[in-house]
C-alpha cells in the first residue's frame, strides 16, 4: 500500500493515455466492498470488476495501480496512473482539480457508525482525510478526527478515540452485523453526486470511451447486476 504497483514497460511509454495503448486505472486498495487487496495481493471488489469489464468493452488494455488515498489526485494530476477508479464521490471542489465520467454508483448515504445508537454525534466524529465525509464532519460542529484508511477511523471508535465514524454507508456496513458490536446512529446523510471515474482534464478521448461503456452498462443492466452483487439487494442502482 505504502508503494505504487507499476509496470515498468508503462511507464517508460508515457505519462498520459494520450500517449499510450495501456491504461493504468488508479485505485487506493483499502476501501471494501469498492476496492482491496485479496489474499493473493491482487486489487480486487467491486471497482476491480467493473473496471475490468469497463477496458474490455472499450477495447483498453488496463493495468492497476494502488496509491494512498491522501495523494490519490495529485499521483494521478503527476501521471503516475491515468484514471482514479477508488470510491471517489462526484463534487464541485474536486471538479476545479479533474473531471469525472458519469457516476457509476447513484448517490448513495452516508452514515453513522459507533458502539452505541446513541453515541454523540456532535462529540468526537472519525473520517478518512479528503473525503466528502469528512468535510461534513468538520462543518457540522462536531470534532473530526481524520485518518488515513477506513479501517483505522473503525479503531479508533473501538478504541474510544472518537464517540462514532462517518463514512459511505456502503463501505460501513460490513461492520454493522447481527450480534456485532457495531451499529449505526443517527440519520443517513445523502452527499455527493454518486462515485465516478477521476481523469485528467486533457484526457477527453479516454473520458468519453469510459462514459459510453458506463451508459451501455446502465442500459442493459449489467451495471445494477454487479453493484447488487457487491453492496446488496437494498443498495442504490439505476
Amino acid at each position: 500500500m505504502k508503494k505504487l504497483i507499476l509496470t515498468t514497460a508503462a511507464l517508460a511509454l508515457c505519462s498520459g493515455f494520450a500517449m499510450a495503448e495501456t491504461v493504468r486505472m488508479g485505485t487506493e486498495g483499502a476501501y471494501p466492498p469498492y476496492n482491496f487487496i485479496n489474499d493473493k495481493g491482487e486489487v480486487d471488489g467491486f471497482e476491480r470488476e467493473l473496471g475490468d469489464t469497463m477496458c474490455a468493452k472499450a477495447g483498453l488494455t488496463c493495468e492497476w495501480v494502488t496509491n494512498e488515498w491522501d495523494s490519490i489526485i495529485p499521483n494521478l494530476l503527476s501521471g503516475n496512473y491515468d484514471t482514479i477508479i477508488a470510491g471517489m464521490s462526484i463534487t464541485d471542489e474536486r471538479k476545479e482539480t479533474i473531471d469525472f465520467t458519469q457516476n457509476y454508483i447513484p448517490p448513495a448515504a452516508s452514515s453513522y457508525m459507533a458502539m452505541t445508537a446513541d453515541a454523540d454525534l456532535q462529540g468526537v466524529v472519525a473520517a478518512q482525510v479528503g473525503t466528502i465525509q469528512a468535510d461534513y464532519v468538520a462543518k457540522s460542529g462536531a470534532t473530526l478526527l481524520e485518518f488515513a484508511t477506513l479501517d483505522d477511523t473503525v479503531a479508533a471508535v473501538k478504541n474510544g478515540e472518537a464517540d462514532a465514524v462517518f463514512a459511505d454507508k456502503d463501505a460501513l456496513a460490513p461492520f454493522v452485523t447481527e450480534g456485532g458490536e457495531m451499529v449505526w446512529a443517527g440519520a443517513d446523510v445523502p452527499l455527493g453526486g454518486g462515485v465516478g471515474m477521476g481523469l485528467r482534464k486533457s484526457d477527453t478521448e479516454l473520458k468519453a470511451k469510459f462514459d459510453a461503456v458506463i451508459t451501455e452498462m446502465k442500459a442493459d443492466g449489467t451495471l445494477n447486476t454487479m453493484i447488487t452483487k457487491w453492496f446488496g439487494d437494498e443498495a442504490a442502482t439505476f
